[in-house]
């Protein structure tokens, strides 16, 4: 069983979650402010290894047809500056295309009132990313893949 770390960047801030030690749930870890692409790999790094995290996994929002979009070529740079910090582990692309909205869906479904859902989601995005990980990847995997 492995520990993962997953990512969320966003322009301002960058959403983390951890798993549980099995690797089978998510929860949102913290939100970093965004400095450059070589200090936010080292940060997100540091923390895979103070958490025993052995995989990271970044969401890559990929169009609607699988396509490579802008953001997505900015979360594969992101991913080769994880690497090269975090040479220990392994990290994986994930697509996480709609995370945020869909978070904010949950939070209209569980009625949360709407002042509560203010403010920044990016740590729950990255645990919404994360678990879609998971249920995909981990021990309790599905039998068709469901991301990249």
């Amino acid at each position: 069983m492995a520990r993962y770390l997953g990512v969320d960047l966003g322009e301002k801030n960058i959403g983390i979650a951890l798993s549980d030690p099995l690797g089978m749930t998510a929860r949102p870890y913290s939100v970093l402010k965004h400095v450059n692409r070589n200090d936010d790999a080292r940060r997100i790094a540091a923390i895979a290894r103070s958490e025993g995290a052995e995989i990271i996994v970044i969401g890559q929002a990929l169009g609607p047809n699988g396509e490579e979009t802008p953001a997505a070529r900015h979360a594969a740079k992101v991913a080769d500056a994880v690497r090269a910090a975090f040479p220990e582990g392994e990290v994986r692309m994930w697509d996480e295309s709609g995370s945020t909205a869909a978070v904010k869906r949950l939070y209209i479904e569980m009625n949360v009132a709407k002042k509560n859902r203010r403010g920044h989601l990016d740590d729950r995005a990255a645990a919404y990313i994360l678990q879609d990980f998971l249920d995909w990847n981990g021990p309790n995997r599905q039998t068709v893949p469901g991301g990249g």
